[in-house]
């Protein structure tokens, strides 16, 4: 324990909230221990010289909480943040910020997978998902979307298929075509200058290969996905 005179611990108790728990020989936290800060929030675990270093649970007074390792204060590691709306995140952190491989599980019960601008979302309600490259959250570059018997593949931007791609059927056979956009038709009665409506994606398809090409037949196209972020913004 701190050989500090009362007097010291009382301004740090002022300073850093009240804590319990291990010091070293200079009097800083060290060691297991526990703290609640002035702002409500409340800490549970290691310290190395006075800063949460290790192994530790952190709790907002907002409901969220992390478990998981700590650096000189910050998320720095392994571990799990649960957001207040019952979402969570599991994977990799660096200085405070998710970084790395992680799992990220809405709570509506979708979730996403990957690292880097590559992943996997999976869908809770029609257990669809999309497999591929991400740019800000958006479906963005190279990936597929898997349904139950079939599935696309080929390039998207801001979450929609766009060019050469194609659909693959569980009977053997591929649908080869073109996702485009169309122009929507002039209006008689829209006023010079004005737009009837916005483009619609149109999927054409332009031929088939494969086994079993008799029975392959074009799909809908794929629908739009309405995608979440995967990187949600970080609780406070």
């Amino acid at each position: 324990m701190s050989d500090v005179g009362s007097d010291g611990l009382d301004e740090e108790q002022n300073n850093l909230g009240e804590y319990s728990g291990g010091r070293n020989e200079a009097g800083e936290r060290h060691g297991s221990g526990q703290a609640t800060l002035p702002n409500g929030d409340s800490y549970q675990g290691l310290y190395v010289e006075g800063r949460r270093s290790g192994q530790g649970t952190y709790r907002f007074k907002n409901g969220a909480r992390y478990i998981g390792d700590f650096c000189n204060n910050i998320k720095h590691g392994q571990g799990t943040f649960y957001y207040p709306d019952g979402s969570t995140y599991e994977g990799s952190w660096v200085e405070d910020m998710r970084q790395g491989h992680g799992i990220y599980t809405y709570a509506n019960g979708d979730k996403y997978d990957g690292e880097d601008g590559q992943g996997t979302y999976w869908y809770h309600d029609t257990v669809s998902s999309y497999r591929g490259t991400w740019s800000n959250g958006q479906m963005d570059g190279a990936g597929e979307v898997l349904h139950s018997n079939h599935h696309y593949k080929g390039r998207f931007t801001d979450n929609h298929p766009t060019g050469p791609g194609k659909y693959v059927f569980d009977i053997g056979c591929e649908l080869h075509g073109d996702y485009i956009l169309t122009e929507p038709p002039e209006h008689p009665d829209a006023d010079e200058g004005e737009s009837s409506s916005s483009s619609a994606l149109k999927w054409v398809p332009r031929d088939i290969t494969g086994r079993r090409v008799g029975t392959c037949e074009s799909p809908a196209p794929t629908p739009d996905l309405e995608m979440r972020s995967a990187s949600p913004e970080d609780v406070k």
